[in-house]
Parts: structure tokens; sequence; C-alpha cells
């Protein structure tokens, strides 16, 4: 997305991204019932279309909104959470679309007729992320309400062939992590979020980390032992959130006569053991580790890592260069992480760690925090309101778009959830 042309048609393929998502969803399934966890799809629709009026629109052109007499129900500074359910208060679909498209339409038009400076660059790219996020979030919409799979999803024939790795050793020293600030490249090849900058250096011991996600049949081993119901595999905090919970299994597994199933969507599978284990709480993951003698990484040891980035050595934004390449993750909710865990050694970073891009966001053990230095960017949704309650995870799903991702990229999730597409990996101790 580094010129006019290339943003553009981005921009498109974005909008019919979006429409897709809501093709074939009855006014039935639309009405989504309330769940913390998720959004009505159609006041998704209409809060990203008000994103790319307030921040390229207003703050490029100074002009006004569609409708600025709704600028508060699609504004999510402005509607709480649970009101985005009251009825009657946000327009039909057919209306919400209609707006979505006409902003759409301002848009590219904007695009196509003014310079594209660094700044209007910089914020049309960052309002097209934005809608990429809520893309995934309308993914996991789907797979909460067993509604059918995204469009453009595939089953696999076939299983690929799954091979163990165990752990790999990542050598110790001065590692570089997150983005430069400042950058000359900030709106083209340097883009990042403001939780991501500014860049530093520090030292890292020596360490080993499997090379794979932990799957299901390692994780099955924890439930099959009464890994749920020992108390001594359970932080405070994880006992907390177990015992509210009821929890025994991961949230979308169960037992039918004595088979495992995973529920994929709208369909109950038989539990493939060499896939990931997905849908996880921090917590879970935090008894899976205790239960197997093992620990989460620490968000800096994640990245060294994915990207091995020594000091004095080259930088990578992704394990293996600069450039994404999506042939060699799950990504784009395409296989929705169904493949082994060991698939896609295209993928592997400079050590051996397969998957760190894609399949699942990985829990790590640390707390979201700024790097020193830190300087809010024009959205404090995208960083501040996490800031210190959140648990950091790492390497994007298989429900993240592609264009969105790199090895720095930090996202944040409180440790109780489980219903995005979150799995781990683990190391030795």
């Amino acid at each position: 997305m580094n010129d006019q042309a290339t943003l553009l048609k981005t921009l498109n393929e974005t909008h019919d991204l979006v429409l897709s998502m809501l093709e074939g969803l009855t006014d039935e399934q639309l009405n989504v019932p309330y769940v913390p966890g998720i959004n009505p799809p159609l006041w998704e629709v209409g809060h990203a279309a008000f994103f790319y009026e307030r921040f390229v629109l207003q703050w490029l052109d100074g002009g006004t909104t569609y409708n600025p007499a709704m600028d508060e129900i699609w504004d999510s500074f402005e509607l709480a959470h649970e009101d985005r359910w009251l009825p009657g208060l946000f327009p039909d679909q057919q209306e919400t679309l209609t707006y979505f498209s006409e902003v759409y339409r301002r848009v590219a038009a904007r695009i196509q007729a003014k310079p594209l400076t660094d700044q209007a660059h910089y914020l049309v790219k960052y309002a097209i992320f934005h809608q990429h996020m809520h893309l995934e979030s309308m993914t996991w919409c789907r797979q909460t309400l067993a509604y059918s799979p995204p469009p453009g999803a595939v089953m696999p024939a076939q299983a690929s062939q799954h091979c163990k790795l165990g752990d790999v050793q990542v050598p110790g020293g001065v590692y570089r992590f997150g983005m430069p600030a400042n950058s000359p490249d900030f709106a083209t090849t340097g883009f990042c979020f403001d939780n991501e900058k500014p860049g530093f250096s520090r030292e890292i011991a020596p360490f080993f980390v499997s090379a794979t996600l932990v799957s299901n049949a390692e994780f099955l081993d924890f439930v099959l032992a009464g890994g749920y119901q020992n108390d001594q595999f359970w932080s405070m905090g994880g006992l907390r959130w177990r015992d509210r919970n009821k929890a025994c299994t991961p949230a979308y597994w169960r037992q039918v006569d004595g088979q495992w199933q995973e529920k994929h969507f709208d369909r109950w599978l038989p539990l493939q053991p060499e896939f990931a284990v997905r849908h996880v709480s921090f917590w879970e993951a935090q008894a899976y580790c205790k239960f197997a003698g093992r620990r989460l990484p620490t968000e800096l040891e994640w990245e060294a890592a994915a990207l091995g980035n020594l000091d004095g050595g080259p930088f990578r934004v992704f394990p293996w260069g600069d450039t994404m390449d999506s042939n060699r993750v799950d990504m784009d909710r395409k296989q929705l992480g169904r493949l082994p865990v060991s698939a896609l050694p295209e993928g592997a970073s400079p050590w051996g760690c397969r998957q760190m891009i894609g399949t699942v966001w990985e829990w790590t053990a640390d707390q979201f925090m700024p790097y020193d230095g830190f300087c809010m960017d024009m959205y404090p949704f995208m960083s501040t309101l996490q800031f210190g309650d959140h648990k950091v995870v790492r390497g994007g799903s298989c429900a993240t778009s592609s264009l969105l991702i790199r090895g720095t990229y930090r996202q944040a999730y409180l440790p109780d959830r489980n219903d995005v597409f979150v799995g781990f990996r683990t190391c030795a101790i």
C-alpha cells in the first residue's frame, strides 16, 4: 500500500470483504444476542465507516460527517458496549450499508483527486487496518454464535503430515525489539502502531522454546490427567476464572460416546490431535504450563524467537524477511487453524519456530505495558485503554488479515478471554 493505486485497490477490496461477511446472514442472525465479547455486526460496519470519516475526511479535509446526528452512535468512545443492543438505536441494514458504501466512495474519490501526502497515506492506511481488525472480530462473532464460517474459508481435504519437533534454542545476546519512532517511512514501509514504538535493544539470556504451538493432543493430556480439577496447577486468578466459569475443558470441546469433538463455527468435528489448541484463556495456558513443567515465553523472548533481530544483524519484520507472504501463514480467514502445528515450515523463524505468525494469537507471560518513550497515536483505543490489566498476545491468528500483521505487532486481551482465536507455545524452565 505504498502508492495511490495500491491504496485504492486495498480500500476497494476491504469494502468488498466487509460486505461478504454479511452475505448469507439472515436478519435474525444479524440481530445478535448480547454477548460481552462481540458487537452487533451492523454496528461494527457503521463504526468502521465513522472511523474513516473522523480520521480521514474530517481530520484531513475539515469536512462534516454523513449524518452528524448519528456520530455518537457510531463512536465507540461515546456509546457504551452494552448500549449497542438498544432496539431502534441505529439504522437498519440497508441504511447502514448505504452509509458505509457512501463513505468508502468519498474516501476513494479523495485518494484519486488529492495528493497522497505522508499524513494522508498514514491516516487512510490506519483506517483500513482498523476495518480489518473488525473483520477479525466479525469472524470470532461467527464462531461464538455457531454461524457458518466466513466466506472464502476452505476445509483441507486431508491434513498435511505432522511431525514432532521439540524445542529449539534461541541464543542469548542483544536483540532489537519494536519499531523505530519518527521513521521517515512511517506512512509506508515503516508503518506501525504506537504500542510498537519506540524500538530499543535489550540483552536476552539464551532459552529453549517449543518449535510448535501446543497441540490439541498435548492439551488433552492435561484434561485427561485431571488438570482442570487439580488446584495446584492454577494461580489465584486462574482458580477464580475456572470456578466462575465451571471450566473443565477448552471452550469449544466436548466428549460424545467417548470421542472428543471440537466446535468449528456451525459444526462439531472430531478433535484433531495435531492441530493447535485454541480458544483457551491465559489462565488455562498458565495451568497447562504448570502441569507440563514449562512456562510461557515473555513478550521479548517471543519476539526474539520469532524474528531473531540480533543487534548488528539484519532487521526483519517477519520471521522470513521484510515482506509478507500469505502463502507462508494461516491467515485471512482461509484455513482457520485446521492444520498441524508442524505445518508451514516455509514460514519458520530463523531459529526454527513454526507458525509464529498466524494460526492463533499466542499468550505471553507479560502484562501489556507501554515501551519507554511511548507516545500515543491518534486512537487511544489501540493501546492506552488496555495498558496494565491486559496480557500481551503476539503473532496474529487465522482470522487476522495478513496485511495487518508484523512480528513487532502487539495485541492485548484480558486474561479471561477465550472466545478469540488464541493459543500458546511454551518454554523450558
